[in-house]
């Protein structure tokens, strides 16, 4: 189930609000079709969060409130931006969803949660690190110019593609590493 709610929330909610925001992944869908997707996905994301509530533990009901002011905080800019930065990024997209996750299968918090959320904060905020400059050089650079020059006179023509290939595959380690450790992690309660 808390699957299910993080691929409304995040998967669809905050990426139609994201795109509805200044339409920064030109998907062509029209605003109206954004806001449509955003409010029914997160309000099925907020059902399941409440049925959880109820059923599971009580601290639910702060993560739903607090998920659903994340997701519009953020994705929306909110507040002037306070909340569209690379700290809260990580907060919401890294160190929120384990502590959810946590609560869900422990009933209640404790330190061993806290550190996993931090531990997955810390690997959003490489993420981001990476991700950010990747982005402007795929979806907003035309042209890059210059070479290096390294200390033996070796010289490298830089471009968009070598600029932007060592982040992809830094991105792609992360996203595999994080998977192989959530499925270890998986395993070993079986």
């Amino acid at each position: 189930a808390m699957l299910v709610t993080f691929f409304f929330a995040v998967g669809i909610g905050a990426h139609a609000l994201d795109e509805f925001h200044g339409h920064p992944l030109q998907t062509g869908l029209s605003d109206r079709v954004l806001v449509g997707l955003a409010v029914v996905s997160i309000g099925i994301a907020a059902i399941i969060g409440i049925v959880g509530a109820v059923t599971v533990s009580w601290w639910i009901a702060v993560f739903v409130v607090a998920g659903v002011g994340l997701v519009l905080a953020y994705n929306l800019e909110l507040f002037g931006g306070w909340f569209h930065t690379d700290l809260w990024f990580a907060v919401a997209w890294g160190a929120f969803p384990a502590l959810v996750g946590y609560v869900v299968n422990a009933g209640t918090i404790r330190w061993p949660g806290v550190v996993v959320a931090l531990g997955c904060l810390a690997l959003s905020a490489a993420q981001r690190a990476l991700s950010t400059p990747v982005r402007r050089l795929r979806r907003r650079t035309s042209e890059v110019a210059g070479v290096q020059r390294l200390r033996d006179g070796t010289t490298i023509e830089l471009s968009v593609a070598g600029l932007a290939a060592p982040l992809e595959r830094a991105l792609t380690a992360l996203s595999c590493g994080v998977v192989l450790i959530a499925i270890g992690a998986v395993a070993a309660r079986w």
